[in-house]
């Protein structure tokens, strides 16, 4: 009876893998569409494909970490939408093959770590305060993994779990990865909207169609994001922050005015698009899993590599429309030459 059982769960082990922990490439590429919804708070190599498949779609989930959490499901509701999909709490039939025949290629694929890579140089450690980060040449990554992680828009952890005993420090080390780079591009945006409410931000064409969808950090009643329709008055891929006294930010001592280098982990992150609104902006983050989960200083926020997308895409002049809860801000314009670094003062 013993070994029957012993038997049964081996078998069990070999033929879900993902049960046991162990998150390989075929259990990726192979997936099927989940029967029944996934639970939010755990692995699943369906998840994993359904992440990459959204993102491919320009449907970012934000940072793909394997799990349904809430912005997965944000980016699949706006998905079922532009696609006349009636919205449910699993995911339909007609939803996964949509989101299959959007995009070609495996789901992920190994990639070979070069140089450029594990070069760095990484910061040993980064700083927790605004003042502490003032000194420091650049606000690099971390570490490789960190930088690896951000390339291929994953969690830490997930890479992780796909490449159990690899070394991420090492060039010519070959990793497993999300094919992130079959993403979709886009046309020509029209309008962006932002939904305070919700936490997203969505981009049209100018007939009105949906063309993609981020999830965001919207700011918080005594930091509020601006109401109304402002512009994009610039974009920026290396922005330095600088910091105001006047904005009175609990956590920094200071009263006087500095400015922090530009880095991936800058406090606006590694891409900025600025707003017709004085401080105000769309921009990335060092901290793409807290996206969608956090309030920001008035700004809005997202993950670096859809900033990226999204400023790349984004002439001056495109309005961007605010929705919900009213909020008090400035509407002085504030308007930055192209191709200079910006100064960012807010956020």
């Amino acid at each position: 009876m013993m070994r029957w059982m012993l038997g049964a769960v081996m078998s069990l082990w070999l033929i879900c893998p993902v049960l046991a922990g162990n998150l390989d490439t075929k259990a990726v590429n192979d997936a099927a569409r989940p029967a029944k919804q996934p639970a939010t708070d755990k692995l699943n190599a369906s998840v994993v494909k359904l992440q990459v498949l959204l993102d491919r779609a320009q449907f970012s989930p934000g940072e793909i970490d394997g799990k349904l959490g809430e912005n997965a499901q944000k980016a699949l509701k706006a998905f079922a939408e532009q696609n006349g999909i009636a919205s449910e709490k699993g995911i339909a039939p007609e939803l996964w093959d949509k989101l299959t025949a959007a995009s070609e290629g495996a789901i992920v694929v190994d990639y070979k770590i070069d140089e450029a890579d594990v070069k760095g140089p990484f910061l040993k450690e980064l700083p927790a305060r605004l003042e502490q980060m003032r000194s420091l040449k650049a606000l690099s990554y971390t570490s490789a993994i960190e930088g690896l992680a951000e390339k291929f828009h994953m969690s830490a952890d997930l890479l992780k779990m796909l490449n159990p005993g690899k070394s991420f420090d090492k060039a010519g080390e070959t990793i497993v990865v999300a094919n992130v780079s079959a993403r979709k591009e886009l046309p020509r945006i029209a309008r962006l909207e932002v939904d305070k409410k919700q936490g997203t931000l969505k981009a049209f064409d100018g007939s009105g169609a949906l063309l993609a969808f981020y999830p965001a950090s919207i700011g918080s009643p005594d930091r509020p994001t601006p109401s109304g329709t402002l512009k994009v008055t610039s974009t920026n891929e290396k922005p330095t922050y600088h910091y105001n006294p006047e904005y009175k930010f609990k956590s920094v001592k200071s009263r006087e005015p500095f400015d922090i280098k530009p880095g991936p982990n800058n406090p606006v992150g590694s891409y900025w698009i600025g707003l017709s609104a004085q401080g105000y902006g769309i921009h990335g983050t060092a901290e793409p899993d807290r996206v969608g989960k956090s309030a920001s200083h008035g700004c809005v926020r997202l993950t670096n590599w859809d900033a990226r997308t999204l400023g790349d895409n984004t002439k001056r002049g495109t309005p961007v429309v605010f929705l919900d809860a009213p909020t008090e801000s400035s509407s002085k314009q504030k308007d930055k030459t192209p191709g200079r670094r910006a100064r960012i003062s807010s956020c």
